[in-house]
């Protein structure tokens, strides 16, 4: 692929400003596990493969299961997920396929497991993570090998 603009180069203030919401994401109370598994899991779907490397990567670190992450884009034909993280699973397809739209039962799953701080922190996460895709995407990043 051909090398595109830079953003955080000829932008800096813009990355940054995107930055600031992933910093408080990586600072909240949802746990390790769970923002991987958005992470990867919107990436998939959004075929960002930069941010698929990055975070398959930092999962296996954090000490997530090679099977969970092999099975993550087929997470409803498995067992390896609790009943939360398929709730937050949908919900990432949900919010990431927005066109879609967010349905009352995929929504009131997730309210009915999460507390609503805690729901309002993994619907942040989606949108950070699918507004890092569109930049990988757009600017043509490339996982290293």
């Amino acid at each position: 692929m051909k090398a595109r603009i830079s953003i955080p180069k000829v932008d800096p203030e813009a990355y940054k400003a995107l930055a600031v919401l992933s910093n408080y994401i990586e600072n909240s109370s949802l746990t390790k596990t769970h923002k991987e598994l958005i992470k990867i899991r919107a990436s998939q779907i959004n075929g960002c493969a930069y941010c698929i490397d990055m975070h398959t990567k930092d999962a296996r670190k954090a000490g997530e299961t090679e099977q969970r992450i092999y099975a993550l884009n087929a997470w409803r034909e498995t067992p390896f997920f609790t009943e939360e993280e398929r709730a937050i699973l949908a919900l990432t397809e949900e919010v990431t396929l927005i066109q879609n739209h967010v349905s009352d039962k995929t929504y009131e799953a997730a309210a009915n497991i999460l507390d609503e701080h805690y729901l309002a922190q993994v619907i942040m996460a989606i949108i950070n993570i699918c507004a890092w895709n569109r930049v990988g995407i757009a600017t043509g990043m490339q996982p290293g090998l």
